[in-house]
């Protein structure tokens, strides 16, 4: 794939990016592996002033930003500079809590003294995709950066620019470069990275063919890995559910970043007696949402990324419907090669269709029938997928239970699904492994090391 800014709302290529050969890339890694020993030597103060400076750039730059997010990957400027401040606030939170999470942990043993000290791996190669392309490094970077450690970036090849500003912000913040580089290579470069023993770990978020073939060479290599992957989410609604707010916030929960949301909620399980209403209110507040020019503030949903995923997601939909599902609300593709998907709701989603075996990355509501709380948890933990989850219920007790026994990484109840600085974050099954965020997040690319100091030994005798 091309390494281009392509704007999915006038159709046109902004700027074209020449790929680094393998000979530029491997003296990138040579400087970053370099710059890995003296980072690590660093204070935790000298890391946590480069990231406030970080955190009060990207709020300097939140329009600037925005505006490159919505002219490479559609993102309305609104949702931008949510995105952007978001980024801030990670950077923060990981300046001021890194200490902290990191700081040794004393255990008790035989010895006189033991404790578990945590210390940086080195260089650490982020694999990272196109809908959330500042968030999504950001959040791998705060934690690593103030635990010692190094970033290379191997973004989406759509989103050069968000890539190359971000790395001009760490950089404008005081990061030495080398510690901190986005690399515009092909895929065909990642394996060759992962190889090299100068690269400690790797990160990725997107899809399950990439994060298998990067767990395979990486498993080779003896190299360890985050993946977050996909996610079907379940979006449970019992009969006693506050109908008019489940609905509200389910319309919501399925037009982030119009539908291209790893956590976005996908499958719809509500109980019989509510089916009706729920799908009428859904289908309601699908269409009061408005699309338009991502640069417009009034933009409330921009285009798919690119006219070939929403040539994708028409035919998962099309395919579906010849399967069985029922469509309550038409929208899609006004045409084949439009980047353009209005929402839509499938119903009568049953097993064997490809709306109920994959995941849909786009706004498309799968609308599915639970006889009862027991038969809706069934069809949630039917998925080969388990990233988040969110149940609405007026019995909290039942939630908490219901919360329990959901096969996922995340559980929200009666609330938006979403990613948090305080929470861990990421899944289980073919959603990936590993954890991102919260203190949990800052110690996956650490060394947990072991250390036991003996006994004093005892004076044998009197000194003179």
């Amino acid at each position: 794939m091309p390494i281009e800014s392509y704007n999915p709302y006038t159709d046109r290529v902004l700027r074209r990016f020449s790929a680094f050969s393998w000979s530029k890339t491997e003296r990138i890694l040579a400087q970053a592996d370099k710059a890995a020993r003296a980072w690590r030597g660093t204070t935790f103060a000298h890391r946590a002033g480069v990231l406030h400076r970080a955190a009060a750039l990207l709020r300097q730059r939140q329009d600037e930003l925005a505006r490159l997010m919505a002219l490479e990957m559609g993102k309305p400027v609104v949702d931008g500079r949510a995105e952007v401040q978001k980024c801030a606030a990670c950077c923060d939170f990981y300046a001021d809590k890194a200490e902290e999470f990191l700081a040794d942990e004393l255990i008790q043993t035989d010895a006189g003294r033991s404790f578990i000290s945590y210390q940086p791996l080195g260089v650490v190669l982020a694999v990272m995709p196109w809908n959330f392309p500042l968030w999504q490094v950001v959040r791998f970077a705060a934690p690593a950066l103030m635990a010692g450690n190094v970033g290379l970036l191997k973004h989406a090849s759509n989103v050069p620019q968000c890539a190359l500003a971000l790395e001009q912000v760490f950089h404008d913040a005081g990061l030495p470069p080398a510690a901190f580089r986005s690399l515009l290579i092909g895929s065909d470069l990642v394996e060759k990275l992962i190889e090299d023993d100068r690269v400690q770990a790797v990160t990725l978020t997107g899809s399950e063919g990439a994060g298998s073939a990067v767990a395979a060479t990486s498993g080779r290599h003896i190299k360890k890995t985050v993946l977050e992957l996909g996610g079907s989410d379940p979006f449970l609604v019992l009969a006693d559910a506050d109908l008019p707010l489940a609905a509200k916030t389910a319309a919501q929960a399925r037009m982030i970043n119009a539908g291209q949301s790893c956590i976005a909620a996908k499958r719809f399980i509500v109980e019989k007696p509510v089916l009706k209403e729920f799908i009428r209110l859904l289908k309601g507040h699908l269409l009061e949402m408005q699309t338009g020019d991502p640069l417009d503030e009034a933009t409330q949903y921009g285009p798919l990324a690119r006219p070939d995923l929403a040539d994708d997601l028409t035919r998962q939909v099309e395919d579906s419907v010849a399967q069985g599902a029922k469509v309550e609300l038409f929208g899609g593709q006004s045409q084949p090669g439009s980047a353009l998907f209005r929402p839509m709701i499938l119903s009568n989603v049953k097993p064997g269709q490809r709306a109920y075996e994959e995941e849909l990355f786009g706004p498309v509501a799968l609308v599915l029938e639970a006889k009862d709380a027991a038969d809706a948890l069934r069809l949630a933990n039917d998925s080969r997928f388990g990233l988040g989850a969110a149940i609405w219920t007026q019995d909290l007790k039942k939630g908490e239970q219901l919360a329990r026994e959901i096969e996922s990484g995340a559980v929200f109840v009666n609330g938006l699904v979403k990613s948090m600085n305080e929470l861990p974050f990421g899944g289980v099954k073919k959603s990936g492994y590993g954890r991102e965020l919260s203190y949990l997040g800052i110690r996956e690319f650490v060394n947990q090391k072991s250390v036991w100091i003996g006994k004093e030994a005892k004076a044998k005798g009197k000194t003179e």
